[in-house]
């Protein structure tokens, strides 16, 4: 198996689950389908699309202005943007408006918790981003409602030298290469095929773990490979959702454990 099949067999998981699909260089500069720039890393159109539909209360200047925050960094750390932007994706966006002569606060939704069917999971190989001239290229890139929330590096089951350890510090190099990419992620997954692995961007090599179940009720036979397992189990959308709201974010800041 090459690492393109393997690439192929994860993106035929996340289909299996429901998640649409387009080629990295599809909608990049020069693609018949370009939604985006090489620095940007946000599908900003899809972005501005899940806005307007999760929030039909909410003005267009109220609007206008989430999306602003969404898309502006306001610190020189990655782990300090990332912090607020889950702040952002778990509580809503805050906003202030004038009515009635005086200033009120309302808050922009960027993802609906409670139906998974009413957001947009698209899964893109191959996405390139260059940024202070670096050219970097992961494997997969998951977005929902155009934020790219989870990133999945995979290495080749054949070659004996690219293990996932290999791939786990392949991640490692693209936060700090192309850290506008990690400023919105949630997840990092490491895999060479048999073997899967996740974690955040503030976790180390222990604190990559595999997950082991595909119902959430009963434990996989270790002969599954890990990385199916992952990708049905943990990728589904319901599973992913929950993970993002009640989990990812109070642990990512506690220098815990994943379990």
């Amino acid at each position: 198996m090459t690492e393109f099949e393997l690439e192929s067999i994860c993106i035929k998981h996340l289909e299996d689950l429901g998640y649409s699909h387009l080629l990295g260089p599809d909608i990049s500069p020069g693609g018949m389908l370009q939604e985006r720039e090489y620095n940007e890393v946000i599908l900003i159109n899809w972005l501005h699309g899940t806005i307007d539909r999760l929030n039909p209360h909410i003005s267009n200047e109220g609007k206008a202005d989430a999306l602003k925050k969404v898309l502006r960094t306001d610190s020189p750390s990655l782990l300090t943007n990332n912090e607020t932007f889950h702040r952002y994706l778990t509580e809503g966006v805050d906003i202030e408006f004038r009515k009635d002569g005086s200033i009120r606060g309302d808050k922009v939704s960027l993802i609906d918790f409670n139906d998974p069917d009413n957001n947009e999971f698209l899964a893109v190989n191959q996405f390139t981003v260059i940024e202070n001239n670096n050219n970097k290229r992961p494997d997969i890139v998951i977005f929902i409602n155009g934020l790219p929330l989870v990133v999945v590096e995979l290495k080749n089951p054949t070659d004996e030298g690219a293990t996932i350890k290999t791939a786990f510090n392949q991640l490692q190099t693209y936060k700090h290469l192309i850290p506008s990419l990690f400023t919105y992620n949630a997840l990092l997954i490491a895999s060479d095929g048999f073997e899967a692995r996740y974690g955040t961007i503030t976790s180390d090599w222990n604190r990559f773990v595999p997950w082991k179940t595909k119902d959430g009720m009963t434990t996989e036979d270790s002969a599954i490979p890990q990385m199916e397992v992952m990708f049905k189990g943990m990728l589904n959308k319901k599973t992913l959702l929950d993970l993002i709201r009640h989990f990812i974010v109070f642990e990512k800041y506690k220098d815990t454990v994943l379990k």
